[in-house]
């Protein structure tokens, strides 16, 4: 692993902070191991990166959306020709498994491919006048500068859905990434650099939300902002913009409570292992993890025992090992948090089926590695039946009927996604009907998005605005304007 410095790159040109000042990661599965030195930039660099973004607008703006499209397309091919470096920079800097890392690797390089030959299909209408002599026809422009701000848990992928289809439709970009994983969107960059992005087009600042992410939050100069991340941010962004005297259009993504309800007809074999595999796949690091299983009370003890088994048989290491199914949580304060709710669960009175501690494994003690924890008994009203904890730990919770299950899986402040494990029809469709959830899973993982089709949240997980990825990814990027030609 190099573990050098590595700049931003502001109007096609690798530069320090303004300060002077920079920061380190390290391998969370091995935090003795420095995985590189980045700059702590501070709002001045952000405001050079946003002029840099203003200046070199206009060129790109008129750039034929094909001719982006040819760089797009030469950027995915970059990426995919450093597949296996770019998985094992992923692996090592975020922790998933090296299977996890190259499925996120090579969802780039398919989202940039769909968004290059979306280029030649960013298209308007045309429409029946209801004058005579009249030609009445809507085009879509890009909307100007955009700010993207991602966060950590999906550090490639997450920028490549918000960063490919900004630019197939003209716009300019200035992207803070996590500051836990600066290294893979570095690397990201680059690959857009060397397929011929123009300079200032795409500007890379790394540091502090507190500062960067403020910057961009709240500098006149930007004109939309997309960003994934917790509640309390996306809404202080939002209500930040709301009150400024240049409203942006704004895009968020938050926190997710994902519900996945097992009903008696389900195959309990099959269902156990889409639950285990929803709630410790990724170390339960994903927006979109399964976090509350809600069982029939029929059935409840016999999927509990299952669960139990299988995630007593995961294998928690280092991701670079090929024996390892689950690795380490991203930090030391991701770390603890997943431990202190599992103490607040027992506290609250929810029963500990298996896990609830730091890994015992030898092997492990140099990295910030959690057991799979299932917590049996919870009742609605626990703080880990309620609030986002992030990491492997699956509460476990009764209902004594379909009707009541979808009242449990809708009684959250979030609606991001939903899973249903049934072999009934009618069940199947009155879930998909009545869950709050703006993506609904029935016998299918809570995770795993397929790139072509629309993806956001409900209530408190998005703003309710405009969906990200598939060809709804344009609305955000775009604004229309209508043209009528007299003749």
């Amino acid at each position: 692993m190099n573990q050098g410095e590595y700049c931003n790159l502001i109007s096609g040109k690798w530069v320090k902070s303004e300060s002077g000042k920079t920061f380190q990661i390290h391998n969370p599965a091995r935090t003795s191991e420095s995985i590189g030195t980045f700059q702590l930039s501070g709002r001045d660099d952000a405001r050079k990166a946003i002029d840099a973004a203003r200046e070199a607008f206009p060129k790109w703006r008129n750039t034929p959306a094909p001719e982006r499209g040819k760089i797009l397309f030469k950027a995915a091919a970059i990426l995919e020709s450093n597949l296996e470096d770019l998985s094992r920079t992923l692996t090592q800097e975020e922790g998933k498994t090296l299977a996890e890392s190259k499925g996120e690797v090579q969802r780039s390089v398919d989202i940039f491919r769909f968004f290059a030959g979306q280029c030649s299909r960013i298209n308007g209408k045309t429409f029946s006048s209801a004058s005579k002599k009249t030609l009445l026809y809507s085009v879509r422009e890009p909307i100007g500068v955009v700010a993207l701000m991602t966060p950590w848990n999906f550090p490639i992928a997450i920028p490549s859905w918000k960063m490919a289809p900004a630019l197939a439709c003209g716009n300019s970009v200035v992207f803070k990434p996590a500051s836990l994983t600066p290294l893979i969107a570095q690397k990201l960059v680059s690959a857009l650099e060397q397929a011929g992005l123009p300079a200032g087009v795409l500007n890379y600042v790394t540091g502090p939300g507190g500062t960067v992410g403020e910057e961009l939050s709240t500098n006149s100069e930007i004109d939309a902002i997309s960003f994934t991340g917790s509640y309390d941010v996306g809404y202080g962004i939002q209500k930040v913009r709301a009150n400024s005297k240049k409203m942006a259009r704004v895009q968020l993504e938050m926190g997710g409570k994902n519900p996945t309800i097992v009903l008696p007809d389900a195959n309990l074999d099959e269902a156990a292992s889409i639950v285990a595999k929803s709630a410790f796949g990724l170390t339960g690091q994903a927006c979109t993890a399964t976090s509350r299983v809600i069982v029939h009370e029929r059935i409840r003890e016999k999927l509990v025992e299952k669960l139990a088994l299988l995630a007593k048989s995961t294998v928690v290491g280092d991701g670079l090992l090929p024996e390892t199914q689950m690795g380490p949580a991203v930090s030391e304060g991701q770390m603890q948090n997943d431990l202190n709710y599992i103490e607040v669960g027992r506290n609250e009175g929810a029963k500990l089926v298996v896990g609830g501690n730091k890994s015992s494994n030898a092997d492990n003690q140099d990295g910030y590695f959690v057991e799979p924890t299932i917590l049996d008994a919870v009742s609605p009203d626990m703080r880990i039946a309620k609030e986002e904890i992030f990491g492997p730990v699956l509460s476990v919770l009764s209902a004594s009927s379909a009707e009541e299950a979808i009242e449990l899986a809708n009684k959250s402040e979030y609606g991001l996604t939903a899973g249903l494990c049934t072999s009934n029809l009618s069940s199947a469709l009155e879930f998909a009907d009545k869950v709050e959830a703006g993506v609904i899973k029935i016998n299918k993982l809570t995770t795993g998005l397929e790139l072509h089709v629309p993806f956001g949240g409900f209530k408190s997980s998005s703003s309710n605005t405009f969906k990200e990825q598939g060809e709804e990814a344009a609305d955000f990027y775009t604004r229309i304007k209508t043209v009528y030609v007299g003749y």
